[in-house]
């Protein structure tokens, strides 16, 4: 008995000698950034405390010829998609195939209460031509309130009864928390895998794209709908056309008119800085355009206001329509169920999932006549650390 009990203790005391000598050897790696030596940079975080894994990166992409009609008879070999420069493989290929789970987000503030007659119409378009016959859909209401009108379902009645009985809120209109809720709900859609097809998340808005009053901020909402894979795209609504309708109201926003971006810090706004920047007369808006996604996701800001719906359809390779002049709601509605269900969905796992900070995403067709073709995809999305 005794020779069991001193072999007990000696086991017990070479477990703790183990796990002291394991506890000095973790110990040698620092928590955190090291004051440096003079001269000497200051030590960063080890890896292991930031790295972020990222299970699966979905974008959608549309191609259009030079005349602006979709191209449809391209294979997953025709695409090349880089990560931050570096080639992925796709793991997933469709062409409008997949079934879509769509968030409508529907703006019901009483600044658009003359043009709420006419969305109440739109319940048919979104259940036949924008969800098609294996999608399904929720409708989310937002004024001073964000309210949940409708979980996903596929009964095409319910969707429509929804939309029908829209009902006129206050003047305000938390766009950004509405769109928080949005993107929450889509990232428990199924996505897609190597085995099984999973659903494309699509939240749409129809709204003014002004923001006021919302807790949430426009980058960290794209931050998540970029993470969650969520494709985002607007049809806006004129506040022009509801005031010449209704009685003149004070304008809400950046004072700026719907559907300009504010300038660069110390540059002033001129006709001719936003006909480049919102691509009027063929001045390379889209490029700026994504450049200021890609801003104001990196720095979680909301900067841009008059512009929002515009800034998010950029950063998640969506698109946003305008009702303003020859273009009605409806019609906006069909152009945009049209390109879901003419455009390509690529998937891959990034091969360096664990570098934080901004991952720039780049597709290209290769094919004889790929400079002839104008591509749309999402920019990227953006990492941080658990902590950060």
């Amino acid at each position: 008995m005794n020779t069991i009990r001193h072999q007990g203790c000696r086991a017990l005391w070479l477990f703790f000698t183990a796990l002291t000598a394991g506890g000095t050897l973790l110990g040698q790696a620092p928590t955190g950034p090291l004051p440096p030596r003079p001269g000497a940079p200051a030590q960063q975080p080890p890896k292991n405390e930031i790295k972020v894994q990222v299970a699966l990166v979905t974008t959608p992409v549309t191609v259009r010829d030079s005349r602006g009609r979709m191209v449809h008879d391209l294979e997953a070999n025709n695409f090349q998609v880089t990560d931050n420069g570096i080639a992925q493989k796709i793991s997933h290929f469709d062409l409008g195939g997949d079934p879509i789970s769509l968030v409508i987000l529907v703006e019901t503030s009483s600044r658009i209460e003359p043009l709420m007659p006419q969305i109440r119409k739109t319940g048919i378009l979104f259940t036949q031509t924008v969800m098609g016959p294996t999608g399904e859909a929720a409708v989310v209401g937002f004024n001073d309130s964000v309210d949940k009108l409708q979980d996903f379902t596929s009964n095409a009645d319910k969707i429509e009864n929804a939309i029908a009985n829209l009902s006129v809120g206050t003047s305000g209109s938390k766009l950004y928390d509405a769109m928080a809720v949005g993107v929450e709900m889509l990232s428990d859609r199924p996505q897609a895998t190597r085995e099984t097809p999973g659903r494309r998340r699509v939240l749409l808005i129809l709204s003014e794209g002004a923001d006021d009053g919302s807790q949430k901020t426009l980058g960290e909402v794209l931050r998540q709908a970029q993470l969650a894979n969520v494709a985002i795209y607007g049809v806006g609504l004129s506040t022009t056309r509801a005031e010449l309708q209704a009685n003149p109201r004070p304008p809400r926003g950046t004072g700026l008119p719907v559907g300009a971006v504010p300038p660069p810090p110390g540059v002033p706004s001129t006709p001719t800085l936003q006909d480049g920047r919102l691509g009027v007369g063929g001045g390379g808006g889209p490029i700026d355009l994504m450049a200021a996604a890609v801003w104001i996701v990196q720095h979680i800001q909301s900067q841009v206001r008059g512009s929002s719906l515009e800034v998010a359809a950029a950063a998640t390779g969506g698109a946003s329509l305008s009702t303003f002049k020859d273009r009605s709601i409806e019609k906006a509605i069909d152009e945009i169920g049209g390109e879901l269900h003419s455009q390509y969905t690529l998937s891959y796992t990034p091969t360096h999932a664990d570098a934080t900070g901004y991952h720039e995403i780049k597709v290209s067709v290769i094919r004889k006549d790929a400079k002839n073709l104008k591509i749309r995809a999402r920019p990227g999305y953006y990492l941080t650390s658990p902590e950060g």
